[in-house]
């Protein structure tokens, strides 16, 4: 109040700062991409705190061997597989011949057979006492190895040849996505003014699938560095052998600590490099009135040739090994025993249970994660979000330490509580059981369903759950009523594709299965490391007729 007019005048009241307050779905994003990216963090902390000074030694024995593999064999595979791919690709959508119609479908089953499988049926098949030496033998009449001269089977150029006839599907199905979704015209008037079919590969194909043919040589590279039971078979030795070497052979966690970071800053480099490599690339095509492109008609020995290019890859991916693994699983004597053996009913057990457990998490995860930052809007989930797909990038190796380490500790803690309250020991409840399997597996698959359920609730219309909300539905029965029933087919083709590929993981799998819990994958890795391809081969055909569930899942999705 004024002393001179006697008037009151209002004081201004203090501005408090407002926190925004935090909601369920926000802080449930945040600890699912904490659960996500703790493996990567675990691993970092533990090679940068590891301790003793390893790497003076690493640098100066294993490490640089290691590494020099890992490169060969990345480069090579994503050459081969690119040229591949990108071929196969560009005849069965550019041109007509013989077969085309199978063989399209046909290219895409070698990815049903893991790269490891492809190994042990090529070594089967081509080593001293396989058929090919040893009907060489009988027509030349060679009595001893002195009298001709053969390839080395186990080697690394055997491992790179493997791979890539597994792989290559990745680079065939994004090409030829990208070859279908050009437009005709380009192609018509490339003819008209006489340029021909390499001219029109070159100069038009190619630099408009440049972006899905990277992408897909990518994902082949890091599985590559991801591969441990093929290079191990071969006896190459990579930065993922090196890893097993030194935490179990040697019992050196630190090093295996920092072999692992290696792997993570080579697969960074090669994702960065990717994208950069392509930044100012831009292609765009005139959605309006375009015309698909008209495949050109091969006959004669033009088509046949086309048609044994696109079958060579088919048959040393999928019918050789294939073939190999029926010839031992269908043996006369013996086929039923193996068939009926209880380790391969207990493997096909635990895989059909921590495969599903994993896919339903993975699934669940993924929807709630994305639903959150889409409903909440914070920045904090935001920038989570695509930072999750890293553990798609990581190798199940690296994964394998940064789980178990932090998981161990946790397991201790939880025991010590347990026996502090009730007196007795629980002993170890997490790395004890399949649980730190089935957290490998939600890891290292999360970006599958990341991805298919922000690209499923991209499609909703917004006003479908705005109405909904205006009736008096919550956001969980937003979600319910109206998201999951639109997203039901994308859920579950997410499902079956975190299952098939968590039935397919190798080296996670091995680093953290409880002491005498195996699956299908770990059986034929045991099984044939014993060189008895017999008992592992009903595990590996198993795990090939999951995989081929999802193939025809993906060949009806791309028809």
């Amino acid at each position: 109040m004024s002393e001179q007019t006697g008037q009151i005048y209002p004081v201004p009241a203090l501005k408090r700062r407002r926190f925004p307050r935090p909601d369920a779905w926000s802080a449930g994003a945040v600890v699912i991409a904490a659960v996500v990216l703790m493996p990567v963090v675990a691993v970092l902390w533990l090679a940068l705190g590891a301790s003793g000074n390893v790497w003076p030694h690493l640098l100066a024995t294993t490490l640089p061997r290691y590494f020099a593999n890992t490169v060969v064999l990345m480069v090579s595979v994503g050459a081969i597989t690119g040229l591949v791919g990108t071929g196969a690709a560009w005849l069965v959508s550019m041109y007509r011949f013989p077969g085309r119609g199978w063989v399209q479908w046909a290219l895409l089953m070698p990815l049903a057979v893991p790269a490891y499988v492809g190994a042990y049926a090529l070594v089967d098949f081509l080593e001293y006492a396989g058929p090919v030496q040893g009907a060489l033998r009988d027509a030349f009449g060679w009595q001893s190895p002195r009298d001709y001269w053969f390839p080395a089977v186990r080697s690394r150029g055997a491992a790179v040849l493997v791979i890539s006839a597994s792989l290559y599907p990745y680079v065939y199905l994004l090409a030829r996505a990208a070859f279908r979704e050009q437009s005709g015209a380009g192609y018509e008037v490339a003819r008209a003014l006489g340029v021909g079919p390499w001219g029109r590969f070159w100069r038009l194909g190619l630099p408009m699938a440049r972006p899905a043919i990277a992408a897909g040589m990518a994902v082949v590279m890091m599985e590559t560095v991801n591969d441990f039971g093929a290079v191990d078979y071969f006896g190459v030795q990579t930065l993922t052998t090196g890893i097993f070497s030194l935490w179990l052979q040697a019992g050196n966690l630190g090093g295996a600590a920092q072999i692992a970071s290696v792997m993570l800053v080579l697969i960074v480099l090669l994702v960065t490099l990717e994208k950069y490599s392509r930044r100012r690339s831009r292609f765009f095509g005139n959605a309006r009135g375009m015309r698909p492109v008209t495949a050109q008609p091969l006959a004669g020995w033009r088509g046949g040739l086309a048609l044994a290019a696109c079958l060579l890859p088919f048959g040393l991916g999928f019918a050789l090994p294939v073939g190999v693994l029926m010839t031992h699983a269908l043996d006369a004597a013996q086929w039923a025993a193996q068939w009926a053996a209880p380790g391969l009913l207990r493997a096909l057990g635990h895989t059909l249970v921590v495969g599903s457990v994993a896919a339903v998490l993975t699934v669940l995860g993924g929807v709630f994660m994305v639903y959150g930052v889409r409903l909440g809007g914070r920045r904090l989930p935001t920038l989570l979000l695509p930072v999750t797909a890293i553990g798609y990038a990581a190798p199940g190796a690296v994964l394998g330490i940064g789980i178990l380490i932090p998981l161990s500790h946790l397991d201790n803690a939880l025991a010590d509580g347990v026996a502090a309250l009730t007196g007795r020991d629980p002993g170890l409840i997490l790395t004890g059981s399949a649980a730190a399997v089935v957290l490998a597996y939600v890891v290292r698959f999360f970006a599958i369903a990341q991805g298919t359920a922000d690209a499923a609730l991209g499609r909703v219309s917004p006003s479908l759950p705005m109405a909904a909300r205006s009736l008096g539905r919550s956001a969980g029965g937003v979600l319910r009523a109206v998201h999951v029933p639109l997203m039901r087919a994308s859920l579950g083709s997410a499902l079956l594709l975190v299952f098939v590929d968590a039935v397919k993981e190798l080296p996670a799998t091995l680093l953290l299965r409880p002491f005498n819990y195996d699956t299908l994958a770990t059986r034929v890795h045991a099984k044939a490391s014993l060189e008895n391809l017999t008992e592992a081969a009903p595990a590996a055909l198993a795990i090939t007729m999951v995989g081929l569930v999802a193939v025809a899942f993906l060949a009806r999705a791309n028809r």
